[in-house]
């Protein structure tokens, strides 16, 4: 079973990966949180050139790693 990548996008601040939207709130510079429906599931940061998911309460970080990756590389100056 193959899943779709995930896919940022950036106007909207919001990622899509395996039918689920994630809105993307800024924390700080490359420091987010991600959240289903308005609950927080992890934080995804971008520190030393790559891109991480921290999972919180829910989250997974297999999820969170894909989400990261699509966020930065669609954010990269």
């Amino acid at each position: 079973m193959t899943t779709s990548p995930a896919v940022a996008d950036v106007p909207n601040k919001s990622v899509t990966f395996a039918g689920t939207t994630y809105a993307i709130q800024e924390l700080g510079q490359d420091s987010f949180t991600v959240l289903v429906k308005g609950v927080p599931v992890g934080r995804i940061v971008y520190t030393f050139g790559v891109a991480n998911g921290v999972p919180e309460g829910e989250g997974s970080q297999e999820v969170l790693d894909a989400i990261a990756e699509a966020w930065f590389a669609a954010t990269a100056e």
